[in-house]
């Protein structure tokens, strides 16, 4: 299934029925008086968040949502039927936003959960309402309101408990399919990641956690350059970054150039969000090269750093130092949740 994290569609509820002016009308029943019953209130529009869509492809090809029409009050005093409510269904970890305010009006992080996104009519009231004492025969009536009209940004966040960001080829998804069952497209060319992935890490007798692959970051993405932030935007709900580094075939200032090039990125995409969450630098494909020369690298590449940064060697094509890795995400993140 094609994957689509944005859309916009309009929600439209129902517009309340009308109240009806009506007087009884009975053979032997003298002066019957006022029956006009009341209209039906117009239906609701609701967003329900659910487990098993994981896209926002659906709303591509649909963009409007009609909730039903109350029907107008009738005479004997009946009540004209309510309108028909709609649920619109989303996947769980959609923002819903307000397309002209920007506001955010929910985020839909729970499975279930239900959000009223458009409100229906009220109801008009029939002539029975307005008889008194001194109008024994009403001939006024209330017409229903319209139902509420929005234009909704629906924008699809992935819930992971970490992620990974890093320039293309660094061997993010490598990484991610040798400690899940996500299958990632790999390749030896950059970009072949073009959509977030997700992955569930399990650890025996410990708590799994969810990892996403996101694609590479190169230079200027902050201007559009490759595929841009396009996808930093799923990296807002990890508790935990890892920075992947392809340590193999670099010297050390054109991997201090490559490190700085992906934090100024990030500073330039939100300082706030997502440069002051934590982040751990992974140095793979170590099994390319000998230990002194890892050494020797990592010495350097340390010492040009901002500020003292966690670290850790892995090859994820050979497994090496990956465990220990996924052991200490696993008890950060429980930490992390106390």
């Amino acid at each position: 299934m094609k994957f689509l994290d944005q859309a916009i569609i309009h929600v439209i509820a129902g517009n309340g029925g009308n109240g009806c002016v009506s007087f009884r009308r009975e053979k032997y029943i003298p002066k019957g008086g006022p029956d006009g019953g009341d209209g039906g209130n117009g239906g609701n529009v609701w967003l329900k968040s659910v487990n098993n869509l994981n896209t926002l492809i659906d709303f591509k090809f649909k963009k409007y949502f009609l909730a039903g029409n109350g029907k107008n009050g009738f005479s004997g005093k009946c009540t004209g039927k309510k309108g028909v409510d709609i649920t619109i269904l989303v996947p769980v970890g959609t923002r819903i936003i307000d397309f002209k305010t920007k506001e955010i009006i929910s985020d839909m992080v729970e499975n279930n959960q239900i959000l009223l996104i458009a409100k229906g009519g009220w109801h008009g009231l029939g002539n029975t309402r307005f008889k008194s004492s001194i109008n024994r025969t009403p001939k006024k009536r209330t017409l229903g309101t319209e139902g509420e009209k929005r234009e909704i940004l629906l924008e699809l966040i992935l819930l992971a408990n970490v992620g990974t960001l890093g320039l293309p080829n660094a061997g993010k998804s490598t990484f991610v399919q040798s400690i899940s069952s996500a299958q990632p497209k790999i390749a030896e060319y950059p970009f072949t990641t073009l959509t977030p992935t997700l992955g569930v890490v399990s650890i025996k007798n410990e708590k799994s956690f969810v990892i996403a692959d996101l694609p590479g970051l190169i230079k200027h993405a902050s201007k559009g350059v490759g595929l841009g932030f396009l996808f930093l935007k799923h990296l807002e709900r990890c508790n935990l970054l890892l920075h992947i580094i392809d340590i193999s075939s670099y010297k050390p200032a054109n991997i201090i150039e490559n490190i700085n090039i992906i934090i100024n990125e990030l500073k330039n995409y939100n300082k706030k969000k997502l440069y002051k969450k934590t982040r751990w630098i992974v140095f793979n494909k170590i099994d390319l090269l000998e230990k002194k020369q890892i050494k020797k690298i990592i010495n350097k590449v340390l010492f040009s750093l901002e500020k003292k940064e966690k670290y850790y060697l892995i090859s994820a094509m050979n497994g090496i130092g990956v465990k220990k890795l996924c052991s200490d995400i696993s008890n950060f993140l429980k930490n992390k949740n106390l």
